[in-house]
């Protein structure tokens, strides 16, 4: 495999473009960027557990649809789907309301983890989502800090808004600084980074890790990195967004795919080069995503996204 993915699943409700009319959108970070990365070519597996119920069910033929391999019981009594009620606004305000009923937290084990899948893969993507609570907590430690030994690209999706105990903020990035030491590859929102106090402070945070990249996502503002104390930026595009759920999913699987469609396998592998072309294509992927309401099915393929490269050059 290209890539493992692993993480709390969701399945959003977004009220669609008639009255009483719903869409149902698999979500989640782990999720869209899965399916991001599929979009793109790459052969795409995950780790999850999803609930026998109807929304589970949902879930397990979608991922199958967008050729993404489930890699742990596909359906389990123990848990329940999360549900997300997003609400969409005029301007692209959104609000959500969560749905969370008795096991509804991702009940992966550490013991569903096998080390011969991550061995054939290059790399592996998690996402806070997996740090809410539970068995999930302790898998994802685990999944990572084997990924780290056993020599593979480590990636990793911050998620602090979603992610807090009892409205305890450093509760989550206590919780993240857990496993930073074994992160090659980093995502974190320009939202979250004004949380935690700002560009400056996140980077000099990460160089504290050794961690090779922080890749910020900007929205319209663009996206930037922070590489062996250099700051690498990609402008942004101006687009009326119809919806952007799922954008900053499909800048991070974009530009995951382009580090590993260019044969990146290890951080001693990346250069600025090789970074300015994947954030550049995962801004790409982003924009796209923006464009268009529908969920999964927004999420840009490899040939739309060298489509918009042709265009500009």
């Amino acid at each position: 495999m290209d890539a493992i993915t692993i993480g709390e699943i969701l399945i959003d409700f977004i009220p669609g473009t008639e009255e009483a009319s719903y869409i149902r959108n698999p979500g989640g970070g782990p999720a869209n960027a899965a399916v991001a990365m599929a979009k793109n070519g790459l052969d795409v597996g995950m780790y999850t557990r999803m609930g026998n119920d109807d929304f589970g069910r949902f879930l397990t033929r979608t991922m199958k649809d967008y050729h993404v391999r489930l890699l742990t019981p596909e359906l389990t009594d123990e848990a329940v789907t999360t549900m997300a009620f997003v609400t969409l606004y005029p301007g692209g305000e959104r609000t959500f309301t969560f749905a969370r009923k008795p096991g509804a937290d991702m009940l992966l084990k550490k013991e569903d983890i096998r080390d011969s899948d991550i061995e054939d893969t290059k790399l592996v993507h998690a996402s806070s989502f997996s740090m809410s609570a539970g068995p999930a907590v302790e898998a994802t430690k685990y999944f990572i800090r084997r990924a780290h030994e056993l020599g593979k690209l480590v990636a990793y999706d911050i998620n602090y808004r979603n992610v807090v105990w009892h409205d305890d903020k450093m509760a989550c990035a206590d919780a993240v600084k857990e496993i930073l030491p074994y992160v090659d590859l980093l995502k974190i929102s320009d939202e979250e980074v004004d949380m935690i106090g700002g560009p400056d402070k996140i980077f000099d945070t990460m160089k504290e890790y050794d961690i090779a990249v922080v890749v910020e996502t900007l929205g319209s503002k663009g996206a930037a990195c922070c590489f062996k104390g250099q700051r690498i930026e990609v402008a942004g595009r101006k687009a009326d967004a119809v919806d952007a759920t799922g954008c900053g999913d499909a800048f991070w699987g974009g530009f995951l795919a382009s580090l590993l469609n260019q044969d990146v396998r290890k951080t001693s592998d990346l250069t600025s080069d090789i970074l300015k072309k994947a954030i550049t294509y995962g801004n790409i992927g982003g924009w796209c995503c923006v464009q268009v309401k529908g969920g999964m099915s927004a999420l840009p393929a490899k040939d739309r996204i060298e489509e918009v490269l042709k265009e500009e050059s």
